[in-house]
């Protein structure tokens, strides 16, 4: 997987201050159907509205269920694009970011704290009879974009789809107004652990 600053640029909209995003994110694996809860924001300042779903544990479905999420909130025609809280959840159940932007018509921004160690990822996958299949899922996601938010020592990486770079960058920076990760996200997580495990708890 390549790590780059550059990225071919698709659409470009007005990144306003109030856009609509909605964060996702997933909670901790605690049975075959793993919870996901999406937040609505107003920027990184202003908690909408709340939805969620589930998807299977290793699964396939991540894409489907996250985009019939979408596509039926009443919240929909407001937003502007989806973060997700990278493009693997509920274990090895990854999101085809290209198929989840194309069928709501948003674009799509995965936000990481770090490189994966795609290696690692890689022979994780050989122990799952449609490794190969996942594993073509990841490469689509695209090249690894470095940005800085809040910290200068503590970078995030992203991935998108739908949008231009700069219009990418613009958006987790605007968003990221408590910490380093975009709001909607470190929301999203503390719902989804809340809700799972009784109490919020922070990302390691």
């Amino acid at each position: 997987m390549i790590v780059d600053d550059e990225f071919e640029m698709n659409s470009r909209f007005v990144v306003k201050p109030e856009i609509r995003l909605l964060g996702v994110d997933d909670s901790f694996l605690s049975g075959e159907e793993v919870l996901v809860v999406g937040t609505i924001f107003r920027g990184g300042e202003w908690l909408d509205g709340v939805v969620r779903t589930t998807i299977t544990r290793d699964g396939m479905n991540a894409t489907e269920r996250l985009s019939r999420m979408v596509r039926e909130t009443r919240h929909y025609r407001q937003l502007r694009a989806i973060l997700l809280d990278g493009i693997t959840f509920a274990g090895f159940n990854v999101v085809d970011i290209e198929r989840l932007c194309h069928e709501t018509g948003l674009p799509v921004i995965a936000i990481m704290r770090r490189v994966p160690d795609f290696e690692k990822i890689r022979r994780a996958l050989t122990y799952l009879s449609d490794g190969e299949e996942r594993w073509e899922l990841i490469l689509r996601a695209g090249r690894i974009v470095r940005v800085v938010t809040r910290e200068p020592d503590r970078p995030i990486h992203i991935q998108f789809t739908g949008l231009r770079e700069e219009d990418a960058v613009q958006i987790v920076r605007l968003s990221s107004t408590r910490s380093s990760i975009p709001e909607p996200l470190r929301a999203a997580h503390l719902i989804a652990t809340g809700i799972a495990c009784g109490e919020s708890k922070r990302r390691s």
